[in-house]
């Protein structure tokens, strides 16, 4: 089984496009009816998390044989990060992530994970709340108050010191209009007419 496409783009960092190819890989891999022994389990089922595809993490997981499961420390690693995420259980996705001794080469793609899953978080605290406190932006940020408070700063949201509360400040919508020639011609004959 070929696996240097999977090792390559672990090297590169592409892990967005990990789970497509895996998705592949695997299903050629078990169409030819060969032995899936070696198989990137636990890359495979942290790249399906990384893309926040909770459903095709659980498929995988389910499809597992039980002697991988029961073998490879690091994929029931990966499986207890899934279960957070699946529950809800926003601090408990860093206490997993954080609280295994990563191979180095699945521990960069951990520490990818848990950027991508913390700026998430943080864009939804952001559309949720107009205001929030520390203790609350902490625990799903998976941070110590201090740095969840210098987090939310840093994205220009602002501190009461006094009732230990953020104020979220919401990006600006950019919107921007699609200026075709049509459009451009009508707005010259209608400044065109004013002026005449």
């Amino acid at each position: 089984m070929d696996l240097s496409d999977v090792h390559a783009a672990l090297s590169t960092k592409s892990y967005a496009a990990l789970a497509p190819l895996c998705d592949d890989l695997l299903l050629q891999v078990t169409s030819r009816g060969a032995a899936t022994d070696d198989w990137p389990y636990a890359v495979h089922l942290l790249a399906h998390l990384f893309l926040n595809d909770l459903n095709s993490a659980r498929f995988l997981w389910k499809s597992t044989p039980q002697e991988a499961k029961d073998a490879r420390p690091e994929l029931a690693a990966v499986w207890k990060i899934g279960q957070c995420l699946w529950n809800r259980d926003y601090s408990g996705v860093y206490t997993a992530a954080q609280g295994f001794e990563w191979n180095p080469e699945i521990a960069d793609f951990v520490t990818a994970f848990l950027e991508s899953y913390r700026k998430r978080i943080f864009q939804l605290l952001t559309s949720a709340y107009s205001t929030i406190s520390i203790a609350d932006v902490a625990h799903f940020m998976g941070m110590n108050e201090e740095d969840a408070t210098n987090y939310a700063m840093h994205n220009c949201w602002s501190l009461d010191a006094t009732t230990k509360m953020l104020t979220v400040v919401k990006p600006k919508v950019k919107t921007n209009q699609k200026l075709d020639a049509s459009k451009l011609q009508r707005l010259t004959e209608c400044v065109f007419h004013l002026e005449h």
